[in-house]
């Protein structure tokens, strides 16, 4: 009688044979493929996108300098984006309102997750980016451009940095910050936050804006390099979270990772 069971229990079970292996070859093969494609149409577009961003943007001075560059870039990675086969979709931009400069936090899974980001919030921003990143040449110059640059290494640059993004909010600019600092590999919606957004909004008075950026994760995931897979992309912006007097920067922090644990998990 058992062994009845156990065999009809099992009828269903596929076992993971050549074809299965095979497959997931082929799928690999085709999706690194693809990623060559994704980076030499990246690589035109951008020196496409180059020419009226040093004619019309490089040469401006700040606020206006970064408020072209954002309006540029959304019509680059407009052509980009669906050209390489994830085109997006926002939610949420009336959350921005009019002469309101806000911190938004997104979380962050993969390297597509800047060029969707900062493009595609609603007004002029800067986001906080790494020096290594800066030194490549011609997309250094825009790169400098829509961000804050720190040396992670260094602790008088992280001091200055900070400085600068105050700096950045009183022109009339958002900051895009990333709290996990660095790309989820984990197997958890979200890894725990750093402090900077959380003392940034408490120094400034400025209110937060959650960002959840969905998908990028099976583009490009963690575990496979250089691989790219078409998938739709979603960013959706909630609700404002305006710093309290009785706040400090862990309730405040817990406040938003928790906002932002609960509507990835329940969206995804």
């Amino acid at each position: 009688m058992a062994d009845r069971i156990t065999r009809e229990n099992t009828e269903f079970i596929e076992p993971i044979g050549p074809a299965d292996t095979a497959g997931t070859l082929l799928g690999d093969i085709c999706w690194r493929l693809w990623a060559v494609w994704a980076a030499l149409l990246f690589v035109v577009t951008m020196l496409i996108f180059l020419i009226p961003f040093l004619l019309f943007c490089y040469f401006r001075p700040d606020p206006q300098k970064t408020r072209r560059f954002i309006k540029y870039s959304r019509v680059w990675m407009g052509v980009f984006l669906p050209l390489a086969g994830c085109p997006l979709r926002t939610k949420g931009r009336e959350k921005f309102v009019k002469d309101q400069t806000y911190i938004v936090v997104c979380n962050h899974n993969a390297l597509i997750d800047v060029p969707v980001s900062t493009p595609f919030i609603p007004g002029g921003n800067k986001t906080i980016a790494k020096i290594e990143m800066a030194k490549i040449p011609i997309f250094g110059l825009m790169y400098r451009t829509g961000s804050v640059i720190v040396d992670r290494k260094s602790e008088s640059s992280r001091r200055e940095s900070f400085t600068k993004m105050k700096e950045t909010l009183e022109m009339g600019l958002h900051m895009c910050l990333y709290p996990e600092g660095t790309r989820n590999k984990t197997d958890q919606p979200l890894k725990s936050f750093h402090d900077g957004a959380f003392r940034l909004s408490l120094s400034t008075g400025k209110p937060i804006i959650p960002a959840i950026i969905f998908n990028s994760r099976k583009i490009m995931p963690p575990e496979k390099p250089f691989y790219f897979k078409p998938h739709r992309l979603s960013m959706h912006f909630l609700d404002p979270i305006a710093p309290k007097p009785e706040d400090n920067v862990e309730t405040l922090k817990s406040k938003v990772y928790n906002i932002m644990k609960d509507y990835y998990t329940a969206h995804a």
